[in-house]
């Protein structure tokens, strides 16, 4: 049996960017927190914490006075920025860049009078920080269901959170389109970041669609390793099983199924732009581990039962 791991999954260089400056600051021996769950993924949030990155919350920075507090690539609004500098904390901001430039061109919008619209989740640590930089004036649509929200006779910006699937955006693009006179579509224009040019998706996540179809139909079973609050490991979870309907979701090694590998030949691993590369290896080991067993049972019972 072969098993092969996705040579496109695993960490966006955003989050490789944001643990790698956890890192570095854990290296130096002081106090860590993470304001919120670093990454969608509790294995790796745990490899860390054993590191010693602790986990706290909005309500608990009250307690951190004088304390190191890293921003996690999702970003933050500006009242926790103003919080922290109240409190004395010295703040490591590993805010994606691609986050970042999404909140300044949403801010720059919200003052230049624009009404604001958000395709995302409005409880995602994402959207929190992007709804923030219009004071909480933002509308955040999951889906065209809820566009009765927008005040179609309002001059009106649409931008995305970045890990959301494009072809809703663009379904929510036309509907706005056929209703508001005054639309723009926010996008982001620089070089050194692999965005689309009319939407605020990020790329190496819709960039993915077609290489994680592609991959999924080649395979007999796929497995897809992420942490089950994953924004991105939703869309790309989806996309694989519409691919391949024998694809399974799986967090950790111990939800394996033997009897997921009978009578297969070709396994594939791929997972979320939160999912490390070493748990996607250990998920394969796990794999090839379990069938070696299974294979070595077939034959011993074929040697007793001529």
């Amino acid at each position: 049996m072969n098993v092969t791991i996705d040579k496109f999954s695993g960490f966006c260089w955003g989050v490789v960017r944001t643990i790698d400056i956890a890192e570095q600051e854990l290296a130096e021996g002081e106090e860590l927190y993470s304001l919120g769950d670093i990454i969608h993924n509790p294995v790796e949030i745990q490899r860390l914490g054993d590191k010693g990155l602790k986990t706290v919350t909005t309500a608990g920075l009250e307690k951190l006075k004088g304390k190191k507090v890293l921003i996690r690539a999702h970003g933050e609004p500006p009242s926790t920025f103003k919080r922290a500098e109240e409190l004395g904390l010295t703040i490591i901001d590993a805010t994606c860049p691609v986050v970042t430039k999404v909140q300044e061109r949403i801010r720059r919008f919200y003052t230049d009078g624009y009404q604001v619209v958000i395709f995302g989740k409005k409880d995602h640590a994402e959207v929190i920080g992007l709804v923030g930089q219009t004071n909480g004036e933002a509308i955040v649509l999951k889906s065209t269901d809820e566009i009765e929200k927008i005040a179609f006779d309002r001059k009106t910006v649409l931008f995305s959170q970045t890990t959301m699937d494009k072809a809703t955006f663009y379904r929510l693009k036309e509907e706005l389109q056929k209703r508001v006179k005054e639309l723009v579509v926010g996008s982001i224009e620089d070089e050194a970041i692999e965005f689309h040019a009319k939407d605020t998706i990020c790329g190496q996540v819709s960039g993915r669609d077609k290489k994680i179809r592609e991959f999924a139909a080649s395979n007999d079973i796929v497995i897809f390793v992420a942490g089950r609050t994953s924004s991105n490991g939703k869309v790309l979870y989806d996309i694989a099983k519409e691919a391949n309907p024998k694809t399974f979701f799986v967090e950790t090694v111990s939800e394996l199924s033997t009897s997921w590998f009978h009578g297969v030949t070709n396994v594939g691993i791929t997972g979320a732009t939160s999912t490390p590369q070493w748990l996607m290896e250990k998920v394969k080991q796990e794999i090839e581990l379990k069938c070696d067993s299974q294979a070595t049972n077939v034959e011993q019972a074929q040697y007793s039962h001529p």
